[in-house]
């Protein structure tokens, strides 16, 4: 290969869409878990793992997803405390919880236009693995506190990740003729 078709060859490499979106979501993802430490969250990974969750081209797919892990999370959080502050924790109490969070989701879509699409099956999922999370792994904390922490480290996963969607937006790639 002789140096001018290598240097081709590495332009058009880096102008590759595949790349660009890699770039975004490794600096997105960075940005957020080091957002949470700086924060001294307990369990800063989240943040990190919510922007990898979230992230999508553009932020018109971006958004939906993000209002769902959002509301998601604070619902699987709360209820998650809520059920430990409550009832021991067991197996029982646990999946007691999951089928509540589904009626829970199914009660306040269908009593609100706004929430239906909020509290889809998406976000239950996401209320879901909340609760879990809260309601299974050992902490030092209070629970509510830990509820809280889930509650802030996906936020600002979901925070950063919408600001690198707005400042380094995907670029659109043009749309191949019809034949």
């Amino acid at each position: 290969m002789t140096i001018v078709s290598t240097m081709t060859w590495a332009r058009s490499w880096l102008a590759n869409s595949v790349l660009e979106h890699t770039a975004r979501t490794s600096v997105a993802a960075t940005a957020s878990l080091l957002t949470a430490r700086l924060s001294r969250l307990p369990e800063s990974y989240w943040a990190a793992i919510t922007t990898l969750i979230v992230m999508q081209s553009a932020l018109g797919t971006t958004l939906p997803i993000a209002r769902r892990q959002f509301a998601g999370t604070a619902v699987g959080a709360t209820l998650g405390a809520a059920l430990v502050t409550s009832f021991a924790p067991s197996i029982l109490t646990f999946g007691a919880g999951i089928f509540l969070l589904g009626l829970i989701c199914a009660a306040l879509s269908h009593a609100n236009r706004q929430l239906c699409d909020l509290l889809d099956r998406t976000a239950y999922r996401y209320a879901g693995i909340s609760l879990a999370i809260v309601m299974l792994i050992a902490h030092s904390e209070s629970v509510w506190v830990v509820a809280v922490h889930r509650f802030i480290e996906v936020s600002i996963g979901i925070v950063v990740t919408l600001a690198m969607t707005v400042l380094w937006p995907e670029p659109h790639l043009p749309v191949a003729p019809a034949i």
